[in-house]
């Protein structure tokens, strides 16, 4: 549990930028001053050390009170024909706030990961998969096979809290666990062990990965492949992976949606969830889909619960309308069918909203600029620093309790949008 040991010293503080949802961060405050003292990485240093510079919000570049802003954004949304809110990087009672106003000023709902959220979500909704959770890879896991992905990049202490953890729950010898990277090189030495044991390295190009995961796939299910190579890569270094795979205890396949960036990318996840369920015929293997920065997971669980769908929801017709094409925020935005877009965006003051035609109402987290002054820009808090809150971490079933760390002043995204809601 969070708290405060000495005056401005936080202890056990979890993260809320790293998706792994790292739960034993030192934390040092100074009146608005944040800094991470142990256990930090270069994703939660830039989501907890990022300063404050606006206090005030603004109407075209103005600045006044909370409730004229408020006032003139409901405006806004009243006036608008085809609003669309966006972004959705917030927590769990932000996204509860966005569903409502959505609901009642009729427009369509969209995270700003969704794209690559969608090469998952389509899979699951088309043949299904069996994943796992982070306690169980910690505890469990003896080769852990990481497809086209740099984990270290996007998730820099997973290595560390979930691999290469002191202990294991059932008394494994840590050190014996395999990891097997295929596509990517990792960037780094995180996944080597402790010991100094390298990960075995498959390097592919990403063009080439749906036709090795294929080959690997009929491997596993005892195909003859007749071929030498395939992307690259010796089919014998393939089948030798197979029956890594096939001998293993407990094997995890983990992916980056969001390194996936290819044409029909979700044919490769749906072959990589094809794969360990042929895998779970003969041993237990389980997939590890990571991603859920920047609320990507809240916004989606809590879409779920409210609508019965995930992203990319519309209300126009006055009931949640599911379609991931239609509802796609960005194809909308490029094709100017947006007339008014509510951009949310409490973690990272990099993800501003994409360029537009459309009015733009941008609630935000302190510290943004942008190229394009947005009709309206109200700073807001950030969840676990500036207000209580909750956010799910990666594998979306564990809903991580955050703490106020410092008194900002700054409003909460629900307390933003509810009063927007409240004055349409």
């Amino acid at each position: 549990m969070t708290e405060m040991t000495e005056p401005g010293i936080w202890q056990e503080v979890p993260s809320p930028f790293c998706g792994i949802a790292s739960d034993d961060l030192v934390i040092k405050v100074d009146g608005n001053n944040v800094t991470i003292l142990e256990n930090g990485d270069a994703i939660t240093k830039a989501g907890f050390e990022t300063a404050i510079t606006d206090l005030s919000p603004r109407i075209n570049g103005k600045d006044v009170p909370l409730d004229e802003a408020v006032s003139y954004a409901a405006q806004l949304i009243r006036d608008a024909k085809q609003p669309v809110i966006g972004g959705l990087a917030t927590d769990l009672n932000g996204c509860r706030a966005a569903m409502a106003l959505a609901d009642k000023s009729r427009a369509t709902v969209d995270n700003m990961d969704s794209t690559p959220t969608f090469r998952n979500l389509l899979v699951l909704q088309d043949t299904g998969w069996m994943t796992t959770t982070l306690t169980e890879v910690r505890n469990r896991v003896d080769v852990l096979l990481v497809v086209g992905t740099d984990i270290e990049s996007d998730f820099p202490r997973f290595y560390e809290r979930m691999v290469w953890n002191k202990e294991s729950m059932f008394n494994q010898d840590i050190e014996s666990r395999q990891v097997i990277y295929l596509g990517k090189t990792p960037s780094g030495d995180a996944s080597t062990s402790p010991k100094g044991k390298k990960a075995q390295v498959l390097a592919c190009d990403d063009a080439d990965l749906p036709e090795v995961l294929s080959v690997l796939r009929a491997l596993i299910k005892g195909k003859q492949i007749q071929a030498k190579q395939v992307g690259g890569l010796a089919v014998s270094d393939l089948d030798a992976l197979a029956e890594t795979l096939k001998q293993a205890k407990y094997s995890v396949v983990t992916w980056s949606a969001g390194n996936l960036d290819f044409d029909h990318a979700e044919t490769s996840v749906q072959m990589i969830c094809e794969l360990v369920k042929d895998l779970n015929l003969e041993t237990r293997s389980s997939g590890l889909p990571l991603g859920g920065r920047d609320g990507a997971m809240t916004a989606n669980q809590v879409s779920a619960w409210q609508s019965g769908y995930p992203m990319r929801t519309n209300f126009s017709r006055g009931f949640p309308d599911y379609d991931p094409y239609l509802s796609d925020s960005n194809r909308m935005l490029a094709n100017d069918e947006v007339d008014t877009l509510v951009w949310v965006s409490s973690f990272n003051v990099q993800r501003t909203p994409p360029q537009s035609l459309a009015k733009t109402i941008v609630i935000g987290r302190s510290g943004m600029t942008f190229e394009q002054e947005p009709e309206v820009f109200i700073p807001v808090g950030v969840p676990g620093i500036d207000h209580v809150g909750r956010t799910f971490r990666l594998d979306t079933v564990v809903s991580i309790p955050l703490r106020k760390l410092r008194d900002s002043g700054l409003p909460s995204t629900h307390d933003v949008l509810t009063a927007i809601e409240n004055a349409l």
